[in-house]
């Protein structure tokens, strides 16, 4: 079962036979929809997101086409190099889910590259 939405939760009571002839209750499910359409455009990303955004583009900078495991790609950098290989692995992540590099696993061992 999929999770509802507050704001599909409203629609669907604002189509209720006894709330759509309520005037007062209309627009107050019109005003809380606004609330949530309003909260929604305000998201600006966090510290960390903006933090991340910058190592993403130091492991861009860093990557060849050639395949690298994380520990190599961590020792071309001092950034990347005090990190864990885990929020190395997280990024690189995120980066293959953006397009812009590629996994591919041989035997075991992984091993990224820049997207063609």
């Amino acid at each position: 079962m999929t999770k509802v939405t507050k704001a599909e939760m409203f629609a669907m009571i604002k189509e209720v036979e006894g709330v759509k002839e309520n005037e007062a209750m209309v627009a107050f499910i019109d005003h809380e929809l606004e609330l949530l359409a309003k909260k929604a455009s305000n998201k600006k990303p966090t510290k960390t997101q903006e933090e991340n955004e910058g190592i993403k583009a130091e492991i861009l900078g860093v990557l060849t086409n050639e395949g690298m495991t994380v520990t190599e790609i961590q020792s071309k950098s001092d950034v990347l190099g005090g990190l864990s290989n885990q929020r190395v692995s997280a990024l690189l992540r995120q980066l293959i889910v953006d397009g812009k590099v590629v996994k591919t696993v041989d035997k075991k061992k992984s091993y990224f590259a820049l997207a063609e």
